[in-house]
């Protein structure tokens, strides 16, 4: 066996361009599947990361239909004031110019009020948080973002400066921790500190004061609730729906309700999905690189007939022959194999370092292994019918063949 193997090594490095060319197809479908996959897994761990660094513990409400008896403030804190509640926020957004110093810019305003930031998981770097007495007063206070107070202020602890929305001045009651999460994707511009990233400018005002100086602002059409944990999600969902019904007349289409559990749990799969479709394109250059390897074991079969007629001459049973150019099949797909995975890997350094930190890609382990198993079995597979050719051929014939 040791023989056949050696013999099966040095008909494969007989001709090497030859071999090269028909590793090539299973050098490109091992490195299409790894890194097709690895990437849809990168994109797919990114979105669910920031999913749940906003938390995955509440419910999100939009109201569609009002029946003409639109939600007030005063009345939604009352709706939701229940133990099953963690916490409950209207929100509402709009945009405004803002302008601190020389610096002017876009900004997104937030109205919503001191539940949000608990909902959202939210920290403080310094200051406060919307307290129910800004509500109430209608106060012109604005917790902004990290990356807001750089911007404008040019340092983090920008509490008790004044900050101008469209002529309007507020005052700086908090700013929000670095890695406190994004409601939304915000307007980005250059940072004054960084001019090669961007960042969102984001503040968060009372509710009550929104609805006085933004025209779109003017009733709750949207709101957040949490729960304790997720655990107690479901009940939290069934109360809330029975409070909407209630107050929406019955009409389950006056509102929509959003579980971000559920969401978490739609994304896995579209995940998990998208990377079985993307491995399954990728596989069918690995069946192409199959059959290139068929091709060129057949031709190899006919090159060497007089070969295999002298190796039965002189005692080489039929299992030694077909082993021999079943190995060689192996070798072939294997070595493509492993040359694929090298070429993944470096491919996927290059992309991890043109994306940065927006998706992190690496090489995913199980399908690795999964293409070393799969291009196993395709040298076996597309090797066999070669191997049983070679096999079957008569002694006498095979010596007689001229070429």
């Amino acid at each position: 066996m040791i023989q056949t193997g050696k013999m099966a090594w040095n008909a494969v490095c007989a001709n090497k361009l030859r071999t090269f060319l028909t590793m090539l197809g299973i050098i490109i479908g091992v490195a299409a599947l790894i890194i097709l996959v690895s990437i849809a897994d990168g994109a797919g761990n990114s979105v669910s990361s920031q999913i749940s660094e906003m938390g995955s513990n509440y419910l999100s409400v939009r109201i569609s239909d009002n029946k003409e008896n639109p939600l007030k403030l005063t009345e939604f804190s009352e709706l939701f004031d229940e133990e099953v509640f963690l916490s409950s926020a209207p929100v509402g957004r709009t945009s405004a110019t803002g302008k601190s110093g020389y610096s002017s810019s876009s900004i997104n305003i937030y109205g919503t009020s001191g539940g949000y930031f608990s909902v959202m998981g939210m920290e403080l770097y310094a200051g406060r948080l919307l307290k129910k007495t800004d509500l109430e007063n209608h106060s012109y206070v604005i917790v902004i973002s990290y990356d807001t107070a750089v911007e404008y202020f040019g340092r983090g602890d920008a509490v008790g400066e004044t900050l101008s929305l469209d002529g309007k001045s507020f005052q700086v009651a908090g700013v929000l921790s670095k890695d406190a999460a994004s409601p939304s994707s915000a307007m980005s511009v250059r940072s004054s500190e960084d001019t090669s990233e961007t960042v969102s400018l984001e503040g968060y005002i009372p509710y009550s004061t929104l609805s006085r100086i933004a025209d779109n602002v003017l009733e709750i059409n949207q709101f957040y609730v949490s729960s304790e944990n997720e655990e107690s999600m479901d009940e939290a969902e069934l109360r809330l729906e029975e409070i909407l019904l209630k107050r929406f007349g019955n009409d389950e289409d006056a509102f929509s309700i959003q579980n971000q559990s559920e969401i978490m749990e739609a994304m896995a799969e579209v995940d998990h999905t998208m990377s079985l479709m993307l491995g399954g394109i990728a596989a069918i250059s690995l069946l192409v690189g199959g059959i290139g390897i068929m091709n060129i074991m057949l031709v190899s079969v006919t090159e060497r007939t007089r070969e295999i007629g002298i190796r039965k001459a002189i005692g080489a049973g039929q299992s030694s022959i077909m082993f021999q150019f079943l190995l060689e099949a192996l070798i072939v797909s294997l070595a493509g194999c492993l040359a694929g995975i090298g070429c993944s890997w470096c491919g996927l350094k290059v992309i991890g370092a043109i994306m940065g930190s927006s998706i992190q890609v690496a090489m995913n382990g199980k399908v690795a292994l999964l293409s070393v198993l799969f291009s196993g079995v395709i040298g076996i597979v597309f090797g066999l019918y070669p191997a049983k050719k070679a096999a079957k051929k008569k002694p006498i014939d095979a010596l007689r063949y001229s070429g």
